[in-house]
């Protein structure tokens, strides 16, 4: 570089304080965004229905710094589990939340005439009602802060009716999750509270639970535009974009990570 001092790279969250949920799976994007928001100077709240995962999780995140994360345990299907995770929280980071990911999600694999009400409730309870459970929760440290940003965790599924996981009524469900980001762009913008979207396409974690190896992964995403899957980085990096001062005019949007398999 002919000797010029290198240009330090901007920590884009600094003094930020930020909640992701669904962040203890080793190789999920949850915990993949939680690492990047860390690195990027937040403190950052892990939280997933499985409290040694989350806690695991975290310790990883903090690489020794315990202010820099905590893992806590979270059903953001029950409200009251919402609340007391906020609370919780709010005591470790002296009252702030400005930052909220709802990547909790589950899947399952089902044929239209073969969904009961069980599997139904079983899916959207997490993946859209969860959504706003949790993001009800933070509201009021986001209007005390005098705004924040929520970024939602949708998919490629819902927006060409399946393709990548789940069945129908997880394809409805991840749809839901769009159609709640404009409303809650539309009523909690005038607070200045920004709301966006992600729809990954194909990404290599075990979300799936399905034992599918990468190189078949890879395989499947050969006829788009970049032919492979993506990594859970890839979508942490769009929900960095999204939560930062870099998006501070973009709301109601919905950012797709997907490789060029689906193009609106």
């Amino acid at each position: 570089m002919n000797g010029a001092a290198a240009v330090p790279a901007p920590r884009l969250l600094e003094g930020r304080v930020a909640v992701v949920s669904g962040a203890g799976r080793p190789r999920g994007i949850g915990k993949a965004t939680a690492r990047l928001f860390a690195a990027h100077g937040a403190r950052v709240a892990l939280l997933d229905l499985d409290a040694t995962e989350a806690q695991q999780a975290a310790r990883d995140v903090a690489a020794g710094d315990a202010r820099l994360a905590m893992g806590i345990a979270c059903d953001v299907r029950d409200p009251d589990a919402c609340r007391i995770a906020v609370e919780r929280v709010r005591a470790w980071s002296d009252g702030g939340i400005d930052i909220l990911v709802n990547n909790a999600g589950l899947t399952q694999k089902r044929a239209l005439a073969d969904i009961d009400a069980q599997d139904y409730a079983h899916i959207t309870d997490v993946v859209l009602r969860g959504t706003l459970l949790l993001s009800q929760a933070v509201l009021p440290a986001m209007q005390a802060r005098g705004g924040g940003s929520i970024v939602c965790i949708s998919s490629m599924s819902a927006q060409q009716g399946g393709g990548v996981f789940g069945g129908a009524h997880y394809c409805a469900a991840k749809a839901g999750v769009l159609g709640l980001v404009r409303a809650m762009a539309r009523e909690l913008g005038p607070q200045g509270i920004r709301v966006n979207a992600v729809a990954p396409g194909l990404i290599l974690t075990d979300f799936s639970r399905s034992g599918t190896p990468d190189a078949a992964k890879h395989a499947t995403a050969q006829a788009w535009p970049l032919r492979r899957a993506g990594d859970a980085h890839e979508v942490a990096g769009a929900c960095l974009f999204l939560a930062s001062g870099l998006a501070s005019y973009v709301t109601g949007a919905t950012l797709d990570v997907n490789g060029g398999a689906h193009m609106r």
